[in-house]
């Protein structure tokens, strides 16, 4: 069963080691995440594919890794100062802040509609640049990475030659200091952009436009993100950013909290470069910008067949490295019993888990929204338990559950059951797992067995240079549940048969594939490993 809350995939995060609260020692910093073991290869995968896409395998774009801090100049000119602004609104009784379009007149938080007046608050974050801080010495942490893309427009421009159309694309880090984080990796003050600009002729802007969207869509699909979960939002003239001509919002369905962008193409037109550009009256632009008197370049394009000087037209796919991520593991995640559980062990299951409930109902020490969502949470499940089992980590994970004494029993309960008769699933695209195999020994204190056990470990990771583990910390089946829950696509063990000491000589030499999605096994030779993983790790 996929994911049908946002807490399964937050519990599976934190359980697992995808992504840790940022700071969680000292509480935590709300908007602020850290990238686990596991997680930090599923992004470095992300970018991966999502540059090999658009850099290696297009004829048309070059990379770029601009500086974090610019002249603050740039987000003068940019716009940035004068219009990156949320709406902020005080609640009078309970003294906290939140964005205006956000709340609809009511205050989360203590339910008062007695608020300020909306009022503009610009989301960059300031920093000091230098030893003394005075007006005139501070800067911004970048709120985006287009900008250092356009400022360096004609640098690529000067050292690669390039004719239009051509694009630079850009992987980094962007701040943005959001009044409300919420809704885990959705929307935090720190992210990571993957962002092209695409230069292209005046007036040939709609049908590139039109590309990438087509583009875009399809590298969505090929991370696994199904086509038919997204829907494309053509933003209203009302709604669009100044620099905007038209922009295309795709839109992700995510569990609990619903249809959300995950990624803008944008036609800035000729907005940016002209901004940044000194001489604008001899420019011929058809944006609005602001008189730039501070720039020393014009970001031009000299047209060899109408041998005149132009600005370029601007397409912008722009995506969140945290969002996609997030979108990945909804999609991939799935819940499925293996076989069913007995009865009686399903009824000891159910009466920890109603004795829980009970105690949360009378709690007061939980807040009085945390506590009403997880007794509600806890009734749903127990209405369909025997489908729903795995959800009781998800519960247990829930704000305000860890004041619950009983927690621990009800987990003591259902973990044997979950073990034996469930398993929770990444079905992952092999290029983005973290884990691409992983070893494990039938035997882990048989020296023969381990010592085969890590050399294939070794030599695959060596020879294929695909992410290969080794793991001996449990028996068998819970070692595949472990790998499963990760997304590892394909588990090899390494038994006795493989050494000739088991009941089918034969066999000696070989080893045991399991397929993660299908369960199914396979014996393989070990000088065949190499070949036969390369062609099934393809997709």
């Amino acid at each position: 069963m996929p994911a049908v809350s946002l807490d399964q995939i937050v519990s599976l995060c934190k359980r697992r080691g995808f992504i840790f609260p940022g700071s969680e020692i000292y509480g935590g910093l709300q908007g602020a995440y850290d990238f686990g073991p596991l997680g930090v290869e599923l992004k470095n995968n992300i970018i991966n594919d999502w540059w090999r896409a658009n850099v290696y395998e297009r004829d048309d774009m070059e990379g770029l890794d601009a500086a974090i801090l610019m002249n603050r100049l740039v987000w003068k000119y940019s716009g940035h100062e004068e219009t990156f602004n949320d709406p902020l609104v005080d609640c009078r009784s309970c003294k906290s802040r939140w964005r205006a379009d956000h709340i609809r007149g009511k205050c989360p938080s203590c339910g008062s509609t007695d608020l300020t007046e909306p009022r503009p608050f610009n989301m960059m974050f300031k920093t000091q640049v230098g030893p003394v801080a005075d007006s005139g010495s501070f800067a911004y942490l970048r709120p985006e990475t287009a900008q250092g893309i356009f400022a360096n427009f004609g640098n690529v421009l000067a050292t690669t030659s390039r004719k239009l159309p051509f694009g630079i694309a850009q992987v980094g880090k962007a701040f943005r200091n959001e009044i409300n984080p919420r809704n885990f990796l959705f929307r935090v003050r720190e992210f990571e952009q993957m962002e092209i600009e695409f230069f292209v002729m005046p007036g040939t802007d709609e049908e590139w436009h039109e590309r990438w969207l087509e583009a875009r869509l399809a590298w969505w699909e090929g991370v696994g993100v199904r086509r038919e979960r997204i829907s494309i939002y053509d933003v209203p003239a009302d709604e669009l950013a100044h620099y905007s001509k038209r922009t295309y919002d795709l839109m992700y369905d995510y569990p609990s909290i619903g249809v959300q962008e995950i990624e803008g193409i944008a036609n800035r037109t000729d907005y940016d470069l002209g901004s940044h550009s000194k001489d604008q009256a001899s420019l011929g632009l058809t944006a609005r910008v602001n008189l730039n008197e501070d720039s020393t370049a014009r970001l031009t394009y000299f047209d060899p067949e109408s041998k005149r000087h132009l600005v370029p037209y601007v397409i912008e796919p722009s995506a969140g490295v945290g969002r996609c991520a997030l979108a990945v593991l909804c999609e991939a995640y799935d819940e499925e019993m293996t076989k069913a559980p007995p009865a009686e062990r399903l009824q000891t299951v159910a009466d920890a888990l109603a004795a829980f409930l009970k105690s949360a109902g009378k709690s007061e020490k939980i807040r009085p929204e945390h506590r009403d969502a997880l007794v509600e949470h806890g009734q749903a499940l127990a209405g369909a338990l025997a489908e729903r089992l795995p959800e009781v980590e998800t519960l247990l994970a829930m704000p305000g559950a860890d004041e619950i004494e009983l927690g621990k029993k009800l987990r003591g309960q259902a973990q044997p059951v979950l073990d034996e008769h469930y398993r929770t699933i990444l079905h992952l695209r092999p290029k983005l797992a973290p884990v691409k195999v992983a070893v494990f020994p039938l035997k882990r204190n048989h020296e023969q067995i381990v010592a085969t056990a890590k050399q294939i470990r070794k030599q695959l990771q060596a020879e294929s240079g695909v992410r290969t583990v080794y793991d001996d910390t449990g028996a068998i089946g819970k070692l595949y549940r472990r790998q499963d829950e990760i997304g590892t696509p394909f588990c090899i063990t390494v038994d006795f048969d493989t050494l000739g000491e088991g009941k089918e000589p034969g066999l000696a030499g070989t080893v045991t594939v399991r397929d993660r999605d299908t369960m199914a096994q396979e014996r393989v030779q070990i000088g065949e490993l190499q070949a036969y993983l390369r062609e099934k790790l393809k997709s």
